[in-house]
């Protein structure tokens, strides 16, 4: 699957080399992520984003990204028939690659887009607190894969050099097999075009 969007990434360049305007930037923001899991509450955490990005034209754009984010999520178990409640958190600390393709809708001042793409996450730190209780009841609760495949899909604006984005990010790939959990992520971030 990553030979193909390597495959698709290298047509879509090639294709808008010839008349391609390229940008080059940084980008930092927040987000707010929440893992989705049968059969217990969950509910967001804050989290953050910084890179860098790259565009590969102007009205129809390719736009690589790497960048280095915070998420995860916080559950609330209920054990002994709804008695006792346990809670359980887990931030990851995450490299993200994103390829997105986006139509622009402006001139070079003011500038609308809408964009989508698969997003690749390999997780570089974990932190997870889940007491007895609950890694006794859940067996394998924690046990998270090390890369996940997603999609982001959003909007931005750009005015001269600042640009600024609202993403949606869904999972593809199931972080944990066992509980069906996926991840779900809101993130906002504001950027500036070096050229």
């Amino acid at each position: 699957m990553k030979k193909c969007f390597l495959s698709v990434a290298i047509l879509f360049m090639a294709v808008i080399s010839a008349k391609a305007q390229f940008s080059l930037g940084a980008k930092a923001g927040i987000n707010f992520s929440k893992i989705n899991t049968s059969n217990v509450s969950e509910s967001t955490i804050t989290g953050y984003q910084a890179g860098l990005f790259a565009r590969f034209g102007s009205s129809l754009y390719l736009q690589p990204e790497v960048y280095l984010g915070s998420s995860g999520g916080k559950f609330d178990f209920n054990n002994n028939g709804g008695t006792v409640t346990t809670e359980g958190k887990v931030r990851f600390t995450t490299l993200n690659v994103p390829l997105l393709i986006g139509k622009g809708f402006g001139g070079d001042n003011l500038n609308f887009r809408v964009m989508a793409g698969p997003i690749f996450s390999y997780v570089l730190d974990k932190n997870q607190s889940f007491n007895d209780n609950v890694s006794g009841a859940f067996n394998d609760f924690g046990d998270y894969k090390k890369s996940t495949l997603g999609y982001q899909v959003g909007g931005g604006v750009d005015i001269g050099h600042i640009t600024a984005d609202l993403r949606y990010e869904g999972g593809l790939t199931k972080i944990n097999e066992n509980y069906g959990q996926r991840q779900n992520i809101w993130a906002l971030s504001v950027g500036f075009k070096f050229f």
